[in-house]
């Protein structure tokens, strides 16, 4: 993955990328900062969720995720044996104006950004505090998966919201 800046440049990828492969399609989803969280279900059950970590070892963030409202907590249809997604842990327009104006009020330090508000708020040792903070949650990726076969990122996303799962929302294959 490369970054872009310009049409330019993304056109001169995917003139590098057909010349491998003419048949190429792109799944195209909305950006939305936050903290990147690994969900694992058992049985159609959420039964753990971490962070990213440093890449090998995440912090066990478990009971915080499960205040958010939008995770699943027992997924929809025929669940695979197993299954782990990566996600996004949010905090919402909304939810970052209402923790500034509580902050201001408390007269506690301000967050700098959401993303940082949502990263302290997933990583709270009190998950009631996690839970005042409304955070949300899109997945966007299959990790590990038994009992199913996935084709195509697409695909995978389709199947991600036949489950219950909430999706990056917008998606389009182009």
């Amino acid at each position: 993955l490369q970054d872009a800046f310009n049409e330019e440049e993304i056109l001169d990828f995917d003139r590098r990328v057909r010349e491998e492969n003419p048949d190429t399609q792109y799944v195209v989803e909305a950006k939305i900062d936050g903290l990147s969280v690994s969900l694992e279900y058992e049985d159609g059950v959420f039964v753990r969720g971490s962070t990213r970590g440093d890449g090998l070892v995440g912090e066990d963030v478990t009971q915080n995720l499960a205040t958010i409202k939008s995770l699943p907590k027992t997924l929809q249809g025929e669940a695979p044996a197993f299954v782990g997604v990566r996600g996004e842990g949010y905090m919402p327009r909304e939810a970052s104006w209402a923790l500034v104006e509580s902050q201001r009020k408390l007269e506690k330090p301000l967050p700098k950004t959401p993303r940082k508000a949502a990263a302290g708020s997933l990583r709270q040792k009190d998950a009631t505090i996690t839970a005042q903070r409304n955070l949300s949650l899109f997945v966007f990726n299959v990790q590990q998966i038994r009992g199913k076969t996935l084709t195509s990122h697409k695909e995978s996303l389709d199947y991600l919201a036949s489950l219950g799962f909430p999706v990056s929302p917008r998606y389009h294959l182009y």
